[in-house]
């Protein structure tokens, strides 16, 4: 079943611009950034209150972390959570087939590097025959840029296949629904659109496991009263709002107090001053993030300023891994499987085939542990520090080397 897409009026207009609202009062905004409650004037309502959270969507979420996918069990990126599959007859096609693919960005490590692991499953096609061009196409977060490269895409009319990686949501939606109206078939992924014209959208569980996975972990080992500074990125993204609203509902229903959310732009110097203004004004005994990139820069801050570890949630990052462990915090590594980026080239080639694809194919996602630290790190000792650990590209033609060497 395919997911409920909220219509945000007026949300989402560009990447970067700060237009969410907060629902903590902070005192004063920290030097060199923007509260949550500044930066969005339009409305009050944020986290849980706000017209990106749903319900049903969360509910089904928090659920499909315990599901047990279909597929095969030593390719998560092949599997998919309760699947509901359609009908790809009509795209079947032999031989070499051009690829087309409208990026949002390579702007932070998360996307570097499954962008990588896609060329280098780009690579395993090509050397079958099944793919003769991969064409690509970078909007560096610029949703007007990414708006006419899918257009560009759309009216030079041989791309036999298009996937899109949407820069913001409701902004993309008209250009995705351009791609589906040309008759080839779309492939959506990582971030969604206010559609279902696409032939499959592909996406680990989604911003509400991952928010709540953080949350739950803050709950469970923090004191009641204690202090939680919630790090956010920028507004208008999904997968980014529902991290928060997942969040901002169990911290509401518990008995921590959340003294502030703020946005940082993934920025780490912007991401240690937020911080390091907070601990000049108290305690923070807790630290959620809605992603992992900047972490280490919030531990930095809490070092410089002489003050315990707070219990944190960062990602699966090996530079917060690294530090996670240098540090014996108290820590949790959210994932938001960045093996996806293998998934789109594998659907496209399923597609061509004529095979069933899930309409909605939502592929595992699970955090790493304090249980699971040490095999996480040893598998990856040779990756760079902006690495992501679950990235799912061992078996890949050039591994190491593509990674190690970007």
């Amino acid at each position: 079943m395919r997911r409920s897409r909220v219509l945000m009026a007026g949300a989402a207009t560009a990447a970067l611009l700060f237009t969410a609202a907060c629902s903590t009062d902070v005192p004063e905004a920290p030097a060199g950034g923007e509260t949550a409650t500044e930066a969005g004037e339009e409305s009050n309502e944020s986290g849980a209150n706000s017209q990106w959270f749903v319900q049903a969507d969360y509910d089904r979420q928090l659920a499909q972390r315990i599901a047990v996918p279909e597929g095969p069990g030593e390719q998560p990126w092949l599997q998919a959570i309760d699947p509901e599959y359609v009908d790809t007859a009509q795209y079947a096609k032999e031989g070499g087939k051009k690829l087309c693919f409208s990026n949002a960005s390579v702007s932070n490590p998360w996307r570097v590097t499954g962008f990588i692991t896609m060329q280098q499953q780009v690579e395993v096609l090509k050397a079958s025959g099944e793919i003769s061009e991969f064409r690509v196409s970078d909007a560096a977060d610029d949703d007007n840029k990414q708006i006419s490269d899918i257009q560009a895409f759309v009216e030079a009319g041989d791309c036999d296949a298009i996937i899109i990686s949407p820069s913001t949501t409701a902004t993309l939606t008209p250009a995705v629904e351009a791609a589906c109206a040309s008759g080839k078939p779309v492939i959506v992924f990582d971030r969604g659109v206010n559609s279902d014209c696409m032939v499959t959208y592909i996406h680990p569980i989604g911003g509400y496991a991952y928010g709540a996975d953080g949350a739950e972990f803050l709950v469970e080992n923090l004191e009641p009263g204690s202090k939680v500074l919630a790090l956010r990125i920028l507004p208008g993204v999904d997968v980014l709002e529902n991290r928060w609203a997942a969040a901002d509902k169990i911290f509401s229903e518990s008995e921590l107090e959340v003294v502030g959310q703020e946005f940082t732009g993934g920025d780490g110097a912007k991401i240690k001053d937020i911080v390091t203004q907070y601990l000049q004004r108290g305690d923070v005994d807790g630290i959620w993030m809605d992603a992992g990139d900047g972490a280490v820069a919030a531990v930095e801050a809490f070092e410089d300023a002489g003050k315990p570890y707070p219990v944190f949630m960062g990602e699966d990052e090996l530079s917060f891994m690294r530090k996670w462990k240098e540090t014996d915090m108290t820590a949790l590594g959210a994932v938001y499987s960045n093996f996806q980026w293998r998934t789109p080239i594998l659907a496209a080639q399923k597609i061509w085939n004529g095979e069933q694809v899930p309409a909605e194919w939502v592929l595992p996602q699970s955090p790493i542990t304090g249980e699971d630290l040490d095999a996480y790190l040893d598998a990856n000792k040779d990756m760079p520090s902006l690495h992501y650990a679950k990235f799912g590209g061992e078996d890949l033609p050039g591994y190491p080397e593509a990674w190690t060497n970007r």
